[in-house]
């Protein structure tokens, strides 16, 4: 047998080879591990450094969101499924706060509330890491809103102004448009310069795909991003939607841009909340919300606003929405989000029903903004609209009772009734500010007032393209000026439409001489009545 023979000199090269490149470490690491895990929430002992919001990583590679810093224990949920997680593995603390990619590379996304892509169109590019959650704009850091959020919806925009860097609650009953009325505003910021961002939080996946699948087609994916916390998802995920969404929009108002973002809805957010906290035991306040649900929204909602010039002037507008249960605007979480927007508003169920679609409450629907927020065109068209329309409905509920009415108050019901019809609009057809204009400036003026009820609708579309044919100029003044340039010659024009325009029964109505269309003081006939089931509609 021959003999063995030990070459210290191949033993010291085959060490070198494999030691060459290795850098000592002598970071020290802190560990924590598992007490307890169940439900989607990890207790974690250890990890004394450890810092709200911060993650941490489990031996299976999930990651956890440490929410309650305990004197001897970490709450954190579990961002994804708990199974793997066991009593007594190791946690290790990332030193990283929770961060979501922002950027311009989100734009036509549809992504997590982690920023993660969901739409299989690959990995995100041109985007950068941000903190989830960030201080909103000091006081010093804002200025007065004064820009106008057109809307697109002539009842929006017209008595209930939203201004860029405004937060404007939509509030109202389940299946009552809301969410319509969002995705009216994201289509009609196409070519505005402003980048939307629209959160869905607990609703069913379909609905989204479908909400997604209608802004790709109107082509409003191009400015918009997604973010989805579908119904299936754990709570967490349905708690942090709103915050990873905002990150995102804060993003583009810090760069001088401006950026809407929606809320749908900030009430299913609140009960994932409740239910995260009541599993971290956090103790439950009024009607088994922790006391600090309050703060949960008042955090997010601060974040928009129109920053000063010095900040680049870039501006993040809010529309959270919150559903109400048979119209309760006085319940814990309405009252509170109430509390911290700058106004409402209000869908009724009970106008839905009847027809008056989309159904704002124009008596508690409120912009605490006001007209700061309106083009000046758009003011002079307005007029007195909106307390026309609260002494409408007063006195529609008295003619309910069937009383003899005055010459006065029936040729204001008349003329509400014609101005509920003109407010009327269809699903994804939302209204530049010129055709709004032109369209409520008839209203206000009374050109519609000896029209039958079912000819309002013609009169307006012809009315609209008429305009663009003959007054294309004072039409592109008020897209572009905000103002009406001769308001004579703009209300001749309608007058002049007026005369030529066939009703529906054959004939063509007749305006006063001057066209200021004073209130006609006969009551209302039979050609022009709502049925009756129309007439009592707010009687309850």
């Amino acid at each position: 047998m021959a003999d063995l023979q030990i070459n210290t000199d191949e033993i010291t090269a085959a060490l070198k080879a494999n030691l060459e490149g290795f850098t000592p470490s002598v970071e020290q690491t802190t560990v924590g591990r598992v007490l307890a895990v169940g439900d989607g929430i990890a207790r974690v002992s250890g990890l004394p450094n450890a810092a709200v919001n911060e993650m941490l990583r489990f031996e299976n590679g999930l990651i956890g969101l440490a929410l309650n810093l305990d004197e001897d224990s970490i709450g954190a949920v579990v961002l994804g499924d708990v199974e793997g997680i066991e009593e007594g593995q190791t946690v290790e603390a990332t030193g990283e706060i929770l961060s979501v990619p922002v950027g311009d590379g989100l734009l036509g996304r549809v992504v997590n509330p982690l920023g993660e892509p969901i739409d299989g169109k690959g990995a995100l590019t041109n985007v950068q890491p941000r903190r989830m959650e960030i201080q909103a704009p000091g006081i010093l850091g804002r200025k007065p809103v004064h820009e106008p959020m057109q809307t697109g919806v002539k009842s929006i925009d017209s008595l209930i102004p939203v201004g860029r860097g405004q937060r404007e609650l939509i509030i109202g009953d389940r299946k009552t448009g809301k969410t319509t009325i969002a995705l009216d505003t994201i289509l009609n910021q196409k070519g505005l310069g402003v980048k939307c961002i629209y959160v869905a939080i607990g609703q069913k996946a379909s609905t989204v795909a479908q909400n997604v699948a209608t802004l790709e087609e109107l082509g409003a994916m191009e400015y918009t991003t997604v973010v989805v916390a579908p119904a299936s998802d754990p709570a967490p995920f349905k708690f942090l939607a709103p915050y990873g969404g905002c990150a995102m929009g804060q993003h583009w108002m810090e760069n001088g841009e401006h950026a809407l973002i929606i809320y749908d809805d900030l009430s299913k957010q609140a009960e994932a909340y409740r239910q995260v906290s009541l599993l971290l035991r956090r103790p439950p306040g009024r009607e088994a919300f922790p006391g600090d649900v309050f703060y949960l929204h008042s955090r997010l909602l601060e974040r928009a606003a129109k920053l000063s010039d010095e900040l680049g002037a870039g501006s993040l507008t809010a529309l959270p929405i919150i559903e109400t249960k048979a119209g309760d605007v006085s319940a814990f979480i309405p009252t509170n989000v109430i509390s911290i927007t700058d106004g409402q508003i209000f869908l009724q169920d009970d106008l839905f029903k009847s027809g008056i679609r989309p159904a704002v409450d124009v008596g508690i629907s409120v912009s605490r903004v006001g007209s700061a927020a309106q083009v000046k065109a758009m003011k002079t068209a307005t007029g007195t609209l909106k307390g026309d329309l609260q002494q409408f409905r007063e006195l529609e509920a008295f003619a309910a009772f069937g009383s003899d009415l005055d010459a006065v108050s029936a040729a204001q019901l008349d003329r509400g009734y014609r101005l509920t019809e003109l407010l009327k609009q269809g699903v994804n057809t939302p209204f530049p500010v010129e055709d709004m204009t032109v369209s409520i400036f008839a209203g206000t003026r009374g050109h519609l007032d000896s029209l039958p009820i079912e000819d309002v609708a013609r009169f307006e579309a012809e009315l609209l393209e008429w305009f663009r044919t003959r007054e294309g100029a004072a039409m592109e003044s008020i897209k572009n000026d905000g103002v009406i340039p001769d308001e004579d010659a703009f209300e001749q024009a309608i007058t002049d439409f007026a005369a030529q325009f066939q009703t529906s029964d054959g004939s063509g109505p007749e305006p006063d001489a001057e066209g200021q269309g004073e209130a006609h003081m006969e009551l209302v006939d039979s050609e022009t009545t709502l049925p009756e089931e129309d007439i009592t509609r707010d009687e309850d």
